[in-house]
């Protein structure tokens, strides 16, 4: 760690503005903002780039992208785990929480697989100095699973863990309440026509017999123990008022305006995919994560699977007009630390983590140009 670095020549966004100015590092800290730029030789001259705390990324599914890059082509875990983790860096994440499915809904073997190997490198690789980035755990409990609960008591202890997510991925609920769409994504998968109906029809007699009790065994276990609970893919009112009432404060991507403005009417904490943004829309069918900025009913973006999708996000946000640029930034630095209960970064302020990110915008797009991790270089 450098004992002092000094980044002049910077527009800094802050939480309510954006400043011409330097930011001094020290200790792994931010130990001074000031206006305007600083004469000494060893300033980092940032040529008038934007420079943002480091991006806080609540649900990256990007591990399991790297360690399954093909459908037939398993990569080696701890080679997946190092390509996440630069690729994280060099979007502007410096905090990550690897979103890891548990529970096997007939067709994902292999995304177990990533959960175990995922947490026994991110336990290998912790003390090592190799990581890039700061790496948390969300679980993903597939309450609709059969050995979900088994899988969640192996890992609910775990140190890392900062968010569980209870989710219900069952074709005829959810995302996939249309199940017209979901036979169609199926087919895509090479399945045919009787295998998707068995399918269809084993996965909702599983639900019946196991969801309600995964889910209270999830809720139970998790009780004082001050790690945020999300749902997923809300849908309807009557879904939001139930995960209001057993204490869930976050809802996370949200498949309709009404289940959005539900959760923000229980005070729930509003999730949506920014790669939801950047495309124009959901890649699922389900509404435009913009009009929900337009809304007023969001408070953070996640990557989900793509790491770049936050920063361009943010900046596209605030181009077109839906938010100021520092309000865009809240939305993938501040609100997504505050959510995960790290309270020590996600701003530039005095005695936070030296976390930070630099960016320029190039013919629209926001190109990250430097990171920095608790004062050091990563990427």
């Amino acid at each position: 760690m450098a004992d002092e670095t000094i980044l002049t020549n910077a527009t800094l966004v802050l939480p309510d503005r954006a400043l011409a100015g330097t930011v001094v590092l020290r200790a792994g800290r931010i130990a001074e903002v000031q206006p305007g730029r600083a004469s000494a030789a060893a300033a980092l001259d940032l040529a008038g780039d934007y420079l943002l705390p480091g991006i806080v990324d609540v649900h990256s599914d990007n591990l399991e992208r790297q360690a399954q890059p093909r459908t037939t082509a398993r990569w080696p875990s701890r080679s997946a785990l190092m390509a996440h983790d630069a690729h994280c860096a060099a979007a502007g994440i410096t905090t990550v929480l690897d979103a890891l499915c548990l529970g096997n809904l007939g067709f994902e073997e292999d995304r177990l697989r990533t959960f175990r190997d995922g947490v026994a490198d991110l336990d290998a690789m912790a003390d090592s100095g190799l990581l890039k980035v700061t790496h948390f755990l969300h679980l993903r409990c597939e309450v609709a699973a059969a050995d979900m609960l088994e899988l969640f008591d192996q890992t609910a202890e775990h140190p890392l863990v900062r968010v569980v997510s209870l989710m219900d991925h069952c074709p005829g609920f959810g995302q996939y309440a249309d199940l017209d769409r979901y036979r169609a994504l199926r087919r895509r998968d090479g399945l045919d026509a009787a295998a998707i109906e068995r399918h269809i029809a084993e996965a909702q007699a599983r639900r019946a017999r196991v969801r309600d009790a995964n889910r209270r065994a999830v809720l139970a276990r998790m009780a004082g123990r001050g790690v945020a609970l999300a749902s997923h893919d809300d849908r309807t009112e009557e879904e939001v008022a139930a995960n209001a009432a057993d204490g869930i404060g976050i809802a996370e991507f949200p498949v309709t305006m009404r289940a959005a403005a539900t959760a923000r009417a229980h005070a729930m904490q509003v999730v949506v995919g920014a790669p939801n943004i950047v495309r124009g829309g959901s890649h699922s069918g389900n509404v435009a994560a913009a009009e929900l900025v337009r809304a007023g009913a969001v408070d953070a973006f996640a990557s989900d699977y793509v790491p770049v999708s936050l920063v361009e996000a943010a900046f596209l946000c605030a181009a077109e007009g839906a938010l100021s640029l520092p309000e865009s930034i809240r939305l993938i630095t501040e609100r997504p630390a505050r959510l995960a209960g790290l309270d020590d970064r996600g701003r530039i302020a005095l005695g936070l983590r030296a976390d930070l990110v630099r960016v320029r915008v190039h013919d629209g797009l926001p190109v990250v140009r430097q990171a920095w991790r608790g004062g050091d270089r990563v990427a």
